[in-house]
Formats: C-alpha cells, sequence, structure tokens
C-alpha cells in the first residue's frame, strides 16, 4: 500500500498528460499523505481530460459525511466489484490517473522500517491508477471530489515484493505485497475512456526496469 508520494507541479501535470488549463485550483502540498488535496487526471462529460483537485481518501457515494473511519487511500485492484466503497465507481468508470514524481514505500529486510523512494528511470512523470468520486452532501448541496490509488498483489516481484513488513503466519509465496499499478502515458486512453475489460488489462505489476529505487537516507534528528 502506499501512503505518501510526491506530487508534480501544476504545469508540469498540464503538459505531461497534455491538458488544456480552465478554471484556477486550489493549492496541494509537494509531498502527499492520506486525507491531503492531491490532483488527479480524469475525463470530463466531453471525453476531454480535466485537472481535478481532491482528497487523497475516496469518500463513497453511500457515506452519510466524508469524515469516514476507514480508509480509503488504496484500493486493491482485485475486489473493485465486490468491494461496497468501490464498486460503483468502478462500474461507472470512475477511473482517473494520479500524477507523481516519486513514491515512497516501506522496506523491513534490516528488521526496522527503511523507506525506499521509487522514481521511474526514465525520468518522467508517474501516472498511478486510480479511482475518483464526486460526494454530494445532500443537507448543503456541496460537491467533494476524492479519489483512492489501486494496487495490485506483488506477491514474487523482485523489487515490488520486498516492500512492506513480511507478515510471519504466511508463507513467503502469499504475503499479498502490494504495487502500485502505472499507467503509461500511451494506454491513458484505454484507462481513462475504455470499458472496464479495457481497464483490466492494463492492471499488473510494473516492470523492474521502470524504476529507480533507492533508500531514503534517515533524516537527521535535531537536539
Amino acid at each position: 500500500m502506499c501512503n505518501r508520494y510526491v506530487s508534480p507541479e501544476q504545469a508540469d501535470i498540464e503538459r505531461f498528460f497534455e491538458i488544456g488549463r480552465r478554471n484556477p485550483l486550489p493549492p496541494w502540498p509537494r509531498e502527499l499523505y492520506p486525507r491531503a488535496l492531491g490532483p488527479f487526471v480524469r475525463v470530463d462529460r466531453n471525453g476531454h481530460r480535466e485537472l481535478v483537485v481532491g482528497r487523497w481518501g475516496l469518500i463513497p457515494h453511500f457515506a452519510k459525511s466524508p469524515d469516514i473511519r476507514y480508509s480509503t487511500n488504496n484500493a486493491r485492484g482485485e475486489e473493485l466489484a465486490q468491494k461496497p466503497t468501490y464498486r460503483t465507481a468502478w462500474a461507472r468508470g470512475q477511473r482517473c490517473i494520479i500524477p507523481a514524481v516519486s513514491f515512497d514505500e516501506p522496506n523491513w529486510e534490516t528488521g526496522c522500517n527503511v523507506w525506499w523512494r521509487f522514481r521511474r528511470a526514465d525520468r518522467e512523470l508517474w501516472g498511478l491508477a486510480g479511482l475518483w468520486n464526486a460526494w454530494i452532501d445532500r443537507a448543503t448541496g456541496e460537491i467533494q471530489e476524492s479519489y483512492t490509488m489501486l494496487t495490485i498483489n506483488a506477491d514474487g516481484h523482485l523489487l515490488m515484493g520486498r516492500m512492506h513488513k513480511p507478515d510471519p503466519s504466511l508463507p513467503p509465496d502469499a504475503q499479498d505485497k502490494r504495487s502500485v499499478i502505472p499507467i503509461e502515458r500511451a494506454d491513458a486512453e484505454q484507462w481513462l475512456l475504455g470499458s472496464v475489460e479495457d481497464a483490466r488489462a492494463l492492471m499488473r505489476a510494473p516492470g523492474v526496469e521502470l524504476f529507480d529505487a533507492r533508500p531514503l537516507a534517515p533524516t537527521p534528528r535535531v537536539g
């Protein structure tokens, strides 16, 4: 599961994903954590790409309040059609692409958590698979945009299978290690506008050759 990533600047997103600037957007932090405001790319009713800012943590349509108590910043790709939180957005084709300069994952091979940072080897932006929803407050009519980042099983993956704390109660080949799902720029139209079957065809763990991954230097203590 991914719980933090670095967002590109607005101009870089618009240029990379070929989005024309339309309306002013609220600012978002450079480093994003769950429930923070972040940018995502989707298509509007006319099939044109648009850049939207919403909460990282999908608010399902049935929620009575945006302050849901369970985590929705990540969603297992294998469960989208079954989970009540995500199945309506999935069935409606509310897929999005989450731009990222890099994302971080914890590595426990030393017996303690060492954060690794994942960039692309070609220095391009990541476009990570996501779902979005526009939740409507029935009392006020206010619309709140939100999104979730999709993951896929990465057991056996030479890099992503090394991330996250292992569960000693499970065998090594059944840990359910998770990976984000990169959508290559050439596949963006298929992901955003294709059928469910088209989208499923793109849901796979990335090849090791895509990554420039390395441990982050420890943050020095002050005092």
